[in-house]
């Protein structure tokens, strides 16, 4: 099998799985053990950002970091005890994972979770053979729509970032994927269609064949 001139990223939370229950029920969970309500508003708003960057919104003030790191800890503990029987696949993206690799495509995850969460779901779901590369939120300093998580996932792919077309969910995962130069297909599987600035944007990965994802690559136009 040779290998393609291009990359593919993928988030995620909302791209690879849908796995948004877990972590809301996790986050309620936490908000019911500290006291302070953690509501579906706010999950909303916050989904795919950074812990560093919720839980100061969620607390409504500044968090020492010792602070960030015990409630995150605990939150994300939770989440992988809930996620097993809470997620899903995206409809459509198992067949385009086969086909991107089939055609020699290489594949990272860049996303905002932590490496724990990331390995539980691609095992549970059977698909870690497909990815050469991880990057994770314990990869960066900066959550999205900072770029680092995808500049990260490019570097270990070997992949020049205008190489890379970029598969997300959220208005905060476009914007960094635009930030770091690369093309981004959007799919509405947490938000509308407005909401993502993308490249292109679909309401579902079935019929996605490889050749619609390179077209995207501004090198390419």
């Amino acid at each position: 099998m040779s290998v393609s001139d291009w990359s593919a990223i993928f988030d995620m939370d909302g791209v690879l799985v849908d796995s948004s229950e877990a972590h809301f029920q996790s986050w309620h969970r936490l908000g019911m053990r500290e006291g302070k309500p953690f509501t579906r508003e706010l999950f909303n708003l916050t989904f795919g950002m950074h812990n560093q960057q919720i839980v100061p919104m969620w607390m409504e003030q500044d968090v020492a970091q010792s602070e960030i790191d015990r409630l995150a800890d605990w939150k994300e503990t939770t989440y992988r005890e809930l996620v097993p029987d809470l997620m899903r696949p995206i409809p459509g993206v198992l067949d385009l994972l086969a086909a991107l690799h089939g055609e020699g495509v290489t594949m990272a995850v860049g996303s905002s979770g932590p490496l724990p969460n990331i390995q539980l779901v691609l095992r549970q779901l059977g698909i870690e053979h497909f990815f050469t590369a991880l990057s994770t939120g314990e990869d960066v300093r900066h959550g999205k729509p900072d770029p680092e998580v995808f500049l990260v996932a490019a570097r270990r792919l070997g992949r020049e970032p205008e190489r890379c077309v970029v598969l997300e969910d959220a208005p905060q995962g476009v914007e960094a994927a635009r930030r770091a130069g690369m093309a981004v297909l959007g799919i509405t599987s947490s938000r509308p269609a407005e909401d993502l600035l993308a490249d292109r944007v679909v309401e579902s990965f079935a019929g996605l064949r490889p050749e619609d994802l390179r077209s995207l690559l501004r090198v390419a136009r």
